[in-house]
């Protein structure tokens, strides 16, 4: 009796907690998305996953995130059996919700992992990376109130990098090609990965000027252990689907969605589209005639449109702008794989890089594909000086830019608080890490007023700009009546802005790494990274 008696107050409290719960927090579009694949992969067989079009959130991720979505939807049906109707739209009954956070919950636990895995290999500064890794505002903002899965997704690619680190480099292609397959948009760094195993992995034997590479070293055996290891997994992935390939393809690269996604991520193609719009206003002034047309790019929709006085962009022209934007840091990169101490830092800079060559110039980029740099920047925050720097400007600016998807005002402080808080660790604790012990007190240099820790002057003023563009969007936008006129002004203010900073990064932290010889060696915050260079003969 007593069994039942819980039970029934399971029942009772557990709804109460989640309407509680989902009043403070918004209900996103994503969880009809993922209810629907729970229902697609609970009710429909394997052939029908990638075909079902009941809901508009059609399954486009590829089949080992199917799979997990069918393995929580035997979970699911304990909670509330109905969520699991294929016909069910938009269903969100309170546990169904509390089912969905609950998972995520529960996923996260692999990130905690990777980050353990990544922050036990550093000396100074371990609880610092483990702290800034694990209360990242964006994976709370993303996954806990917008809700996704990225937690998941970013601790595979953390286990996969520290064991990158460790040179288990088997185990590290293996956890890779596992992330390929839970989710693609990864695929745009693996060229990281091809060269730095090619390099690191099948040349047995490093070079001492870090540009001749010893042919004869070459382990076709090495090659054969790694590519058997990538086809075993994706045979695993989408063997069952073989028969379906072109439909899966399909919806695995819609390159129908447009250039960019209904908030503009802030990237290259954010000042391309703001350039378009200041010069369909100023062109006519000066007596160009310029098509007039709606204002289809801030209109909140996902789909294609074309530019009205800029060259429209086309999917192909972004993939070849993104991977030759890619070539320089990957040479480099072939480069630094000579020394065995330090290779795999460079490795961890070339992926920054490269993630963010695809942030800013990929199609249809997410505003929370931001992650995917800030992530492994975070590790290396402490491993370098220029690392940090560029770190606490980055993060701030990225973090921020992810604002305009928890877009109720109830939602306000909790993002203002989970910024300054993660921002407040990052400038508190990083620059400790670097700063050259004085002789006498009165030998330490005073900061100039109002200059942030590591930051020039011109920086700062950037950072503080971010408070004003706060300040204007959520009281000034209003107050002056425009947001009945100019809804859209606060989006494209944010973006545009953001994208300004994210550009400034991008530039010095890809000349960092290409101007990065072997004598600039990690700084205080690394452990001896020696110790984890095994043979690989």
């Amino acid at each position: 009796m007593k069994k039942w008696k819980y039970k029934g107050r399971f029942r009772v409290y557990l709804p109460r907690f989640s309407a509680l719960k989902t009043k403070i927090l918004n209900r996103s579009t994503d969880f009809e998305v993922h209810r629907n694949w729970l229902a697609i992969t609970h009710n429909l067989s394997i052939d029908q996953w990638y075909y079902d079009s009941t809901s508009e959130w059609t399954l486009d991720y590829p089949p080992f995130f199917a799979w997990l979505e069918y393995i929580l939807s035997h979970m699911a049906k304990w909670f509330d059996p109905k969520m699991l109707h294929v016909t069910n739209l938009n269903y969100d009954s309170d546990m169904t919700i509390l089912f969905q956070r609950l998972s995520v919950m529960a996923l996260d636990l692999i990130y905690i992992l990777g980050v353990k895995s990544c922050s036990n290999l550093i000396g100074n500064g371990k609880l610092l990376v483990f702290i800034l890794l694990v209360s990242n505002p964006g994976l709370l903002m993303v996954d806990h109130i917008h809700f996704q899965y990225n937690g998941l997704l970013y601790g595979f690619l953390l286990l996969s990098i520290s064991n990158m680190i460790t040179s288990n480099y088997i185990q590290a292609a293996t956890w890779f090609a596992v992330l390929l397959n839970l989710k693609h948009i990864y695929a745009y760094v693996a060229p990281v990965y091809i060269v730095y195993l090619l390099r690191a992995y099948c040349f047995t034997i490093s070079s001492s000027d870090g540009i001749h590479t010893p042919w004869y070293s070459f382990s076709i055996t090495n090659l054969f252990k790694l590519a058997i290891t990538v086809t075993i997994v994706f045979i695993l992935s989408f063997g069952p689907f073989i028969d379906h390939l072109p439909q899966l393809l399909s919806r695995l690269f819609p390159f129908k969605r447009g250039l960019c996604h209904a908030y503009w991520a802030p990237n290259f193609w954010a000042l391309y589209n703001f350039g378009d719009k200041v010069l369909q206003q100023i062109l006519p002034k000066l007596g160009i005639n310029v098509p007039k047309l709606e204002a289809s790019m801030t209109g909140g929709l996902v789909q294609e449109y074309d530019h009205i006085v800029l060259p429209t962009i086309k999917p192909w022209m972004t993939f070849i702008l993104a991977g030759f934007s890619m070539l320089p840091a990957l040479i480099k990169l072939w480069c630094l794989c000579a020394d065995r101490r330090y290779r795999a830092l460079s490795f961890i800079r070339c992926l920054i890089v490269c993630a963010t060559c695809s942030f800013m110039f990929g199609w249809h980029v997410h505003e929370k594909a931001i992650l995917m740099l800030l992530i492994p920047l975070s590790f290396m925050s402490v491993l370098g000086d220029e690392d940090g720097k560029l770190f606490l400007i980055i993060s701030t600016v990225g973090h921020y830019s992810l604002f305009p998807l928890l877009y109720p005002k109830n939602l306000l402080a909790i993002k203002i608080f989970m910024l300054l808080t993660h921002t407040a660790i990052g400038f508190g604790n990083i620059p400790s890490l670097y700063e050259v012990p004085q002789k006498s007190k009165s030998s330490k240099r005073r900061r100039a007023f109002m200059r942030l820790p590591m930051l020039s002057h011109i920086e700062s003023l950037y950072i503080y700009g971010l408070l004003i563009l706060c300040i204007y969007e959520n009281v000034l936008h209003a107050a002056f009546g425009l947001d009945r006129t100019l809804p859209f002004l606060p989006l494209m203010l944010t973006s545009v802005y953001c994208s300004i900073g994210v550009f400034y990064f991008w530039i010095r932290y890809y000349y960092y790494f290409l101007t990065f010889n072997l004598s600039k060696l990690p700084m205080v915050g690394s452990v001896n990274l020696s110790v984890y260079a095994k043979k690989v003969n």
